[in-house]
């Protein structure tokens, strides 16, 4: 259980952030950057949701997402030490994939295929979607080169999750925008 009652500790005053298993860290280092973003794109989700309007199925799949990411967030802040902790570590799972991967499929089923990259924009719950969706990129593009560090470990379903994240978001912006009917296209060359 989690209990706030201060705020403020002063103990990364010296500039090091305690993990989950409590080892201390540089501020920027790899792994606290990874976890930092990854609530970044659940901060710049919160704030589509804020537009979501009426698509209440969309929004109820959104917090679902948000409430991962927080899981995604604790995954990351305790690594795998291969010691064995005192209590059993949060870690997404191969089943939290498979129901993104649902959603995503839901969601897109309705859309008209593409036939053009699409610019971020159209509606603003679509343009916050695709903020959050790179936003989201990039904490995968962390978390694979924390993966990628032979002294670290990483849940290999908390990279598949965070990759499906980004495949969730752009079908939402693409619902958001009247099913895709306003999405804006790319059209390579316009401006030359």
């Amino acid at each position: 259980m989690v209990v706030l009652n201060k705020i403020y500790t002063r103990t990364g005053d010296d500039g090091t952030t305690a993990l989950g298993s409590g080892a201390r860290r540089a501020k920027f280092d790899l792994r606290v950057a990874a976890y930092g973003t990854v609530d970044e794109a659940n901060a710049c989700i919160g704030l589509a949701r804020l537009h979501a309007g009426e698509n209440a199925e969309l929004s109820a799949a959104l917090e679902r997402i948000q409430n991962d990411l927080f899981d995604l967030g604790a995954d990351l802040a305790v690594p795998d030490t291969g010691e064995k902790p005192d209590y059993e570590p949060l870690r997404i799972t191969a089943g939290q994939v498979t129901r993104i991967e649902g959603d995503i499929d839901r969601f897109n089923s309705g859309l008209s295929p593409l036939r053009s990259f699409v610019l971020p924009g159209g509606s603003p719950a679509a343009a916050y979607l695709h903020l959050a969706r790179t936003v989201s990129r990039r904490a995968e593009r962390m978390i694979v080169e924390l993966a990628e560090k032979p002294d670290e470990k990483v849940n290999r379903e908390a990279i598949r999750y965070i990759n499906r994240v980004s495949d969730f978001l752009f079908v939402a912006a693409r619902v958001m925008n009247d099913g895709g009917g306003s999405d804006v296209l790319w059209v390579p060359g316009e401006n030359r």
